[in-house]
């Protein structure tokens, strides 16, 4: 396969996969040619490979730089933006979790803990007290686990790893 040919598929899979990881096509198809591009881009470049407007790519290279895995970079002379992505994997991967967590994760504990407080004592609000409470204490548990991995470096987690498929 050519390398055009490649770039392309890489840059589509990636969109495909960030449905996945709960952003849209647009925002991971930039962050993939970002994270593939050794140089940085511009706005216009960015529209131009892609064949996007500019209001969707400022509004996606907004977003990208909101979740911190996208940095906006000046050249001298130039009056435009450029963008670059960061190139360590493990650490788009930690910033990734930690937003997903901070959008997904940390609401439903809230709601959990909300929940509850359900006033009663009937056997129908004992039991949805019950299971309210099993879902939060393993909700938090899960969130106390990604905080550790967002907050861990790579030998650390692979060691750990190592340690729980052993």
């Amino acid at each position: 396969m050519e390398f055009k040919e490649t770039k392309e598929k890489f840059i589509q899979s990636w969109g495909v996969l960030g449905s996945s990881w709960g952003i849209n096509k647009t925002m991971a198809q930039i962050h993939a040619l970002l994270l593939i591009t050794p140089e940085v881009l511009s706005t216009e470049e960015i529209m131009k490979e892609l064949h996007i407007s500019r209001g969707n790519a400022n509004m996606n290279i907004r977003a990208l730089m909101d979740w911190g895995i996208v940095t906006k970079s000046f050249k001298v002379g130039e009056r435009k933006d450029f963008f670059f992505a960061d190139k360590d994997i493990w650490e788009v991967a930690r910033k990734i979790t930690r937003e997903r967590s901070k959008r997904e994760i940390e609401p439903v504990i809230k709601i959990l803990k909300d929940l509850k407080d359900v006033k009663g004592n009937d056997i129908e609000i004992n039991q949805f007290r019950e299971t309210v409470s099993a879902l939060e204490a393993f909700t938090s548990k899960l969130n106390s686990v990604i905080d550790k991995f967002a907050k861990s470096d790579e030998h650390w987690f692979y060691k750990k790893l190592l340690k729980l498929v052993k």
